[in-house]
């Protein structure tokens, strides 16, 4: 299982055979992780990735556990 890697970033082109864009939008993109990806944070796979340069942001009840992860551009919340 390959895991998402954010050493110097994260570039969404790298993984976008196993990524299905779920929507859109200027600053936020939410995905689905079809090939199984691991998380950077934790090790183990996720269901979803919402991606965000945007400096705040309000969510839900995920509904299921999460992580967060950091790079200099960007924040990525992982749903398990």
């Amino acid at each position: 299982m390959e895991q998402l890697d954010v050493s110097d970033g994260f570039d969404v082109h790298e993984y976008r055979h196993g990524l299905k864009l779920l929507s859109e939008e200027r600053q936020t993109m939410h995905l689905e992780n079809r090939d199984g990806f691991a998380c950077p944070a934790c090790g183990n796979p996720f269901e979803q990735l919402f991606v965000t340069e945007k400096r705040t942001n309000t969510f839900g009840d995920p509904g299921s556990s999460f992580c967060l992860v950091r790079t200099d551009e960007a924040l990525l919340l992982l749903t398990h």
